[in-house]
């Protein structure tokens, strides 16, 4: 949106706009997970299930807590939209916004995907990803991004009248509603912010507006987590395939994507912190 550009400009503007900036959660405020335990127990590890979610579909998978999951490309450059909830509490799922705070608008290695209010606890722990080269380019991109919702058909319908059926807002409710024996209805308002795996995505430098570009993921190129907690998610292939153009029609090449579950070495686990709610309790 343009300034208004009859606003009077402060005589101390450059000074207040020289004040240095806060990191609101500094590196080093939250614990850091063991990683290299964790890589460590899934030395070898067993794949014990696979899904595969088709192009501009959606698909759910669970995974018992202390277990792996990999999300992989398997034919062609495609993202994909995930949503976590506790496997036994549909009102404990992924909160893309605390994420974004706790760690960085991108996540990768060691990150983790934090739970919602009032539980607040880490859902799941990144522990590889092929993609983490990419780091950040020169337009400000960069790979799995807590910042952007999911392509959805109010927006698609408000933006271009059209009606389009296969957004990632609607994968996603199917994909939970056949999960939970749920009408399209009774699931849609579990369905919330995504991460977005394998977008490559930013602000604009010069208008500050979300952007994406071409994915760099590959056949091959996977990102790996580690279930803290009895997980059910579901993930979209996204409509928009790599997401370099266009989403919200079928327009764009699309691929399918691979979910992997692994059973770890839990002997190597037995000793590992697995969070409990947040112990926070409510002064009335």
């Amino acid at each position: 949106m343009p300034f208004n550009t009859d606003t009077i400009v402060p005589a101390d503007a450059a000074e207040r706009r020289a004040i240095k900036p806060v990191v609101v959660y500094p590196n080093g405020t939250l614990p850091m997970p063991d990683v290299e335990k964790l890589r460590n127990a899934r030395a070898d590890m067993q794949k014990i299930d696979e899904i595969i979610v088709p192009p501009r579909e959606g698909g759910s998978f669970t995974v018992p807590k202390g277990h792996f999951f990999r999300i992989v490309s398997v034919e062609g450059p495609q993202v994909g939209d995930l949503n976590l909830w506790n496997a036994a509490d549909l009102s404990e799922r992924f909160f893309s916004g605390k994420t974004r705070a706790l760690h960085a608008t991108h996540v990768s290695v060691g990150d983790r995907l934090w739970s919602s209010l009032p539980h607040l606890r880490p859902m799941a722990t990144i522990t590889d990803d092929t993609l983490a080269w990419y780091g950040w380019d020169e337009d400000g991109g960069g790979i799995h991004d807590v910042i952007g919702t999911r392509c959805d058909p109010y927006t698609n319908k408000l933006l271009s009248g059209g009606d389009y059926h296969h957004c990632c807002h609607s994968n996603l409710t199917r994909a939970l509603g056949g999960a939970k024996g749920m009408s399209f209805g009774e699931a849609e308002p579990h369905v919330h912010d995504v991460l977005n795996v394998f977008m490559c995505t930013g602000f604009t430098r010069d208008t500050h507006q979300y952007f994406m570009k071409a994915s760099p993921v590959r056949p091959g190129d996977y990102i790996e987590f580690f279930a803290e907690i009895d997980l059910l998610g579901a993930l979209s292939a996204c409509p928009g395939g790599d997401c370099s153009a266009t989403h919200s029609s079928d327009t764009a090449n699309c691929y399918p994507l691979k979910v992997e579950i692994f059973r770890p070495n839990v002997a190597l686990l037995e000793d590992w912190p697995f969070p409990e709610r947040n112990a926070y309790r409510n002064a009335e």
